[in-house]
């Protein structure tokens, strides 16, 4: 990065001039307030920042942030995104997703730039549905839900994002959702400081093909009893009055009723605890968005990027062998010479 001064910017500033295509009423529209008004506070240069999407409703996000930014193709987002975070370390990559881009087709992309700790930022947008495509299941989607393409409910087992974030050894992996800008605000923060690979998995409503999928937890009455709140270093409890909580044990994580246990038992959330079994185990916790569900920042550990070791291993390397010659490389070894008949 230059040392010049960063110039204040507000909301305006990365609000490019283009026509916002989503529906009245999606929580896509949250989301982008939220990116838009935080960028500011990162105090973020718009030339050294990029947007990278693939297909999806989500990946509509490039074209409303007045920033550099790739509509790429379905599900390679992460792998577009890694090619650059490695040969641009200097730039601040993003890399906005849903469920059904990252998880389906783009699943093994997503899977090995968190495994490699590329330093990118992914939100992944979690509607449990596809919505530009007009509404049929997702990897996400419900064991049962009935769709356009699964008129007699689905049969498939879904994903559960966090999970399979840890599963890779991700480094930074969070939740949030679509309807507490300030949380969502707080947990991108924490995304963007990271240095290495970070999914934040968000909550989305899609009022038109799935209507309510997280009002269970979500609505203004459910969230005290149903929300999680991860806070490193303080006991797991929620509820109205903080009095169910959670424990973990061999067996795993659970949720108790704090005066039976004693608020000596509860677990303390540690972010930065190198094995992440026991974050898996929060993020088992529920099996759907429709039983308490943790939200915040499951797992916040540092380990060395893939780019600056890669940068490293040619550093190395250019200084034992000198800086190489394409040509000669191109031209080495065993070569042949095709001619015509």
């Amino acid at each position: 990065m230059t040392d010049v001064a960063v110039p204040v910017t507000t909301k305006k500033d990365w609000t490019s001039d283009q026509e916002i295509r989503w529906c009245p009423g999606c929580g896509d529209y949250s989301i982008l307030t939220a990116v838009q008004m935080l960028m500011p506070e990162l105090g973020a240069r718009r030339e050294d920042t990029v947007f990278i999407s693939g297909i999806g409703c989500s990946s509509r996000f490039p074209y409303y942030m007045d920033t550099y930014g790739v509509h790429s193709i379905h599900g390679r987002a992460p792998a577009l995104a890694t090619g650059l975070a490695v040969s641009r370390p200097d730039l601040h990559v993003w890399v906005i997703t849903g469920d059904g881009d990252a998880l389906s087709i783009g699943g093994n992309h997503l899977l090995h730039a968190l495994r490699r700790n590329v330093d990118i930022t992914i939100l992944l947008f979690n509607n449990q549905i596809y919505g530009l495509t007009k509404g049929q299941y997702s990897p996400t989607s419900e064991t049962g839900k009935v769709t356009k393409s699964t008129p007699f409910g689905s049969l498939d087992h879904p994903y559960n994002p966090v999970s399979l974030a840890l599963g890779a050894e991700a480094s930074f992996v969070a939740r949030t959702h679509d309807m507490d800008r300030k949380h969502m605000m707080a947990t991108f923060k924490r995304a963007y400081e990271h240095k290495g690979a970070a999914l934040v998995e968000v909550y989305q409503n899609c009022n038109v093909f799935n209507d309510g999928a997280f009002e269970a937890i979500l609505t203004k009455d459910n969230r005290p009893r149903m929300l999680i709140n991860l806070v490193h270093g303080e006991p797991i409890r929620f509820g109205a009055e903080g009095e169910r909580g959670v424990v973990v044990t061999a067996e795993g994580a659970r949720i108790v009723d704090v005066a039976d246990v004693g608020e000596d038992a509860l677990a303390i959330h540690d972010e930065t605890r190198p094995d992440p079994s026991v974050a898996f185990a929060l993020s088992r916790l529920s099996d759907g968005p429709t039983s308490p569900t943790p939200i915040g920042v499951f797992r916040a550990v540092e380990r060395p990027d893939y780019g600056s070791m890669v940068n490293q291993q040619v550093r190395h390397a250019s200084e034992q062998k000198g800086p190489g010659d394409l040509a000669a490389l191109l031209s080495s070894g065993a070569t042949w010479t095709v001619t015509g008949s």
